[in-house]
């Protein structure tokens, strides 16, 4: 069982950064795909960024150039370094982990959701 706790969300004016961080806990052995998720208010959830064993990585397209995944990889946290917000960035922020070693958004890849931290971008 994995159990993942995001922070650092927070309120910022456009053009600021923030730096999210998912904490995590338990046996991560059968994992090997960590991604950041992100849903706005009457939105479906979308993928924004992912990292698998290897290090290889993959970002949406409106975050491109702008935000960073990147994973400790002693303790498996996983981080999102965000510059250049803008206030369509607004959302709730989910990290996730995975059983499969390829760089998608699938959402039916990822076996395990933290609960969210809520990122708002103002203009």
């Amino acid at each position: 069982q994995v159990q993942l706790v995001e922070s650092g969300g927070d309120s910022v004016q456009a053009g600021g950064s923030l730096r999210l961080s998912c904490v995590v806990f338990g046996d991560t052995s059968s994992v090997y795909s960590w991604a950041w998720f992100r849903q706005a208010p009457g939105k479906e959830r979308e993928g924004v960024a992912v990292i698998v064993s290897g290090g290889s990585t993959s970002y949406a397209y409106s975050v491109k150039g702008r935000f960073t995944i990147s994973q400790d990889n002693v303790k498996n946290n996983l981080y999102l370094q965000m510059n250049s917000l803008k206030p369509e960035d607004t959302a709730m922020y989910y990290c996730a982990a995975g059983f499969w070693a390829t760089r998608t958004f699938a959402q039916a890849q990822y076996r395990y959701w933290g609960q969210g931290t809520q990122v708002t971008v103002s203009s």
